[in-house]
């Protein structure tokens, strides 16, 4: 039975005028629908017809309610969104289905700053890590602040969509990875630790570190050294410096 896919995880849902501007401007970019408040009015919705015209994307009207619930962001969407397709976002169960999996992955759990978010998205992108699991519970949504703060990346990144992060743990232990949590404490270090070839590497919140689903999961901790008083780095950072060990290592 084939897996029913939510449009949630088929794309990248950006809201406000900016934001869905860039998104029609950036011809790279696969537009599938804008939608646009009813009371959306005068020279700021025109420019936005107009670019999706110029485009071919076809304008869904919808009340402003409406628009809100689906961006998500009551506050920001200024009456207007759009779905831009995510082309190498698919579900963690699909992706296990397969059977051609990355032999690296990282895993967020409980990451709620959009700007972290975005950021690890651009570095292991960049790093060339095969996937990076996002659940859509306790780890910020991919929006306009998670886009901004990842240069774009979040567009193109092998993003795999999970419910919860204890869920897709269980699912990597299950397909054969092995699941590595950082902890400052750790004895082991990311530059000294073997790993297997197929590994998980988990992210913690920015303060409460792994959840105590994933934590009671992860197979063995490791931690990155540290010098001149200095207890941490920030959780981007440290996904950062992982996913160049990897390319350094030659082992993703």
């Amino acid at each position: 039975m084939q897996e029913a896919v939510s449009p949630k995880d088929r794309f990248v849902t950006v809201y406000g005028r900016k934001p869905v501007l860039e998104a029609l401007a950036d011809d790279r970019l696969e537009v599938d629908k804008v939608m646009l408040a009813d009371n959306a009015r005068g020279p700021a919705a025109q420019e936005i017809l107009n670019a999706a015209a110029r485009r071919g994307v076809p304008v869904q009207r919808a009340s402003g309610q409406r628009v809100k619930v689906l961006a998500g962001n009551g506050k920001q969407d200024q009456g207007v969104l759009a779905d831009v397709v995510a082309t190498r976002m698919r579900t963690l169960t699909s992706a296990l289905s397969t059977g051609r999996l990355p032999d690296s992955v990282l895993l967020l759990d409980g990451i709620t700053t959009p700007a972290n978010v975005g950021m690890i998205l651009r570095a292991a992108t960049a790093a060339g890590i095969g996937g990076i699991v996002v659940p859509r519970r306790g780890v910020a949504s991919i929006d306009p602040l998670v886009v901004k703060a990842s240069a774009g990346v979040a567009f193109h990144a092998p993003i795999l969509k999970a419910v919860t992060a204890g869920e897709a743990a269980g699912d990597l232990r299950s397909a054969g990875y092995r699941l590595f949590g950082m902890d400052a404490g750790a004895r082991d270090t990311l530059f000294t630790a073997n790993f297997p070839r197929r590994v998980a590497f988990v992210m913690g919140g920015e303060t409460a570190g792994l959840s105590p689903e994933v934590a009671k999961q992860v197979h063995g901790w490791v931690s990155i050294p540290m010098a001149g008083g200095v207890e941490s780095l920030n959780v981007a950072t440290a996904a950062a410096v992982l996913c160049f060990e990897l390319v350094r290592r030659g082992s993703h």
